[in-house]
């Protein structure tokens, strides 16, 4: 009797917290800052072009200015409806599948003022470390929230390591852009440790717990973004001839890569969201680290290679933005049917 009870005390437990559809009520608002992560990083792949390959400045500009102007847009409506509904911000922040995700705000902050810092010295630096500021103080709060017993494991995703691990990364490439060596070092310290802690507990629930909700795969990509912030973080911090840690980073990188080309027919199977923003975002990392690093090798035809690499990741930012405006009119009138199921 005491076993049954127990075993049917906690059989629902998991799945009330992870399948409702009530869980993804917070995704939108948060995956939209997906969108200028995902131009900022795919601009800062052509600012390592710029410099490697000599390609000019204005695809760059329209890139980061892309993305400044939707950051602004999206920062505004989100306080806008915060200021309506008091706790909006710290219920995101506390949901299981999407939390992770308002990392992105101060993120694409970060990128942003890093790379318009140079042309406004000294004070450019200001609001750089402010949005590390702001990264720092999302990430302990997500961290309290995990460390307390406030996400299940059958929650957990590979998106939990964005604000985390590559959040760090990003902050120790702003910090390198603004010229704190010791800051950017202590910054990718972090990154490592909870690359290795959270990707470890994260790793072990995919391998074990089953498959996770449609709507968390595209965070399948962060096992992408963290090796190649890493890297790019790096790289910036230590200038000069390629090392030992250097080519230890890459190898994970190719690695990481390897795997989500082997993913493509499980992404294939999920129906086109808004959500595919958060596949842009390591995809331009990982496009900026490869020309930096093809830069640095005497590979035979290294810059068609750059070339071709950074064309592809360009085209693939702009078919998810051109599906993402083509989007809204056929999905609203399929899933009206299914608000009423749903109420």
């Amino acid at each position: 009797m005491t076993d049954t009870g127990t075993a049917a005390a906690l059989t629902p437990a998991p799945q009330v917290r992870a399948l409702p559809s009530a869980t993804l009520s917070g995704m939108p608002a948060l995956s939209r800052f997906g969108i200028p992560l995902g131009l900022a990083g795919l601009g800062g792949g052509w600012s390592a072009a710029r410099s490697s390959l000599g390609s000019p400045m204005w695809p760059e500009e329209i890139f980061y200015g892309a993305a400044s102007a939707l950051w602004l847009i999206l920062t505004a409506v989100y306080v806008f409806r915060g200021l309506r509904r008091k706790g909006t911000f710290r219920a995101d922040l506390r949901h299981e599948v999407a939390g992770p995700f308002a990392s992105f705000i101060p993120l694409a902050g970060i990128l942003l003022s890093s790379h318009y810092s140079q042309y406004l010295p000294p004070w450019g630096a200001w609001p750089c470390m402010a949005f590390i500021a702001g990264l720092a103080v999302v990430a302990a709060q997500l961290l309290a929230h995990w460390v307390t017993g406030g996400v299940s494991m059958q929650s957990v995703h590979p998106g939990y390591l964005l604000p985390v691990s590559a959040g760090a990364f990003v902050a120790s490439i702003g910090f390198s852009s603004i010229h704190a060596h010791n800051a950017a070092v202590a910054a990718f310290g972090a990154g490592v440790f909870f690359w290795l802690v959270i990707g470890t507990v994260v790793t072990v629930r995919l391998m074990t717990g089953g498959e996770v909700l449609p709507a968390a795969k595209v965070g399948l990509s962060a096992y992408l973004a963290a090796p190649a912030t890493a890297n790019i973080a790096w790289m910036v911090s230590h200038p000069g001839p390629v090392g030992t840690i250097q080519l230890g980073l890459t190898g994970v990188l190719f690695i990481m890569v390897l795997m989500q080309i082997m993913l493509l027919p499980e992404y294939r199977k999920l129906p086109f969201t808004q959500m595919f923003w958060v596949f842009t975002f390591p995809v331009g990392a990982t496009t900026n680290y490869a020309i930096r690093w093809l830069a640095t090798t005497d590979l035979p035809g290294r810059e068609i290679y750059a070339w071709t690499i950074l064309g592809l990741a360009t085209a693939f930012t702009l078919v998810i933005a051109a599906r993402t405006i083509s989007a809204p009119v056929a999905p609203k009138q399929r899933d009206e049917p299914g608000t009423e199921n749903r109420s």
